[in-house]
Formats: C-alpha cells, structure tokens, sequence
C-alpha cells in the first residue's frame, strides 16, 4: 500500500474559497478537489476583537484538509484491494 503525503493531498485540491459570515468571527473554507468533490473546514474565536482574517482562513482551511486524508486512504484501500483480485 502506498503511503500518503501532504503533497499527495495538496495535488487533489483544485480551487479553494473563504467566506467570512460577517459580523461573526466564523470563517468557511471550502476546498474543491480534482473530482469535483468540496470539503470544508470552519474557524471562529470567541471575541471580535481577537479577529484576525489569515488566522481564520489559515485554520479553517487546516481542518478542511484534514478530512481529505480519510478520503484519500479510503481510496488508496480500494485501489490495493483492487490489484488483488
């Protein structure tokens, strides 16, 4: 089975977008992949003074990211168990 990298995962994401639901502290990032899939990942702090725009894409982006290992290794499994058979 092969191993996956970051930059194994990095190549899949095709587009990414942020939004901000202003006035909250609530930020979105939606990650789209090569296959037309999207994953998303949220931010918030808790007080709008302590907002900072590139920490809050910076860390809803992150979680996004970490959803698509789940993706990837669900797929590397079924592509091993495929060349078995």
């Amino acid at each position: 089975m092969k191993k996956i990298t970051i930059e194994d995962l990095e190549k899949e994401i095709a587009a990414e977008m942020y939004h901000r639901f202003a006035p909250t502290t609530t930020t979105v990032c939606c990650l789209v992949l090569k296959n037309g899939f999207t994953v998303t990942g949220q931010s918030s702090c808790l007080f709008s003074d302590d907002y900072n725009e590139e920490i809050g894409k910076k860390v809803a982006r992150e979680r996004a990211v970490d959803k698509i290992w789940s993706y990837l290794g669900f797929r590397e499994r079924d592509t091993c168990l495929q060349r078995r058979k």
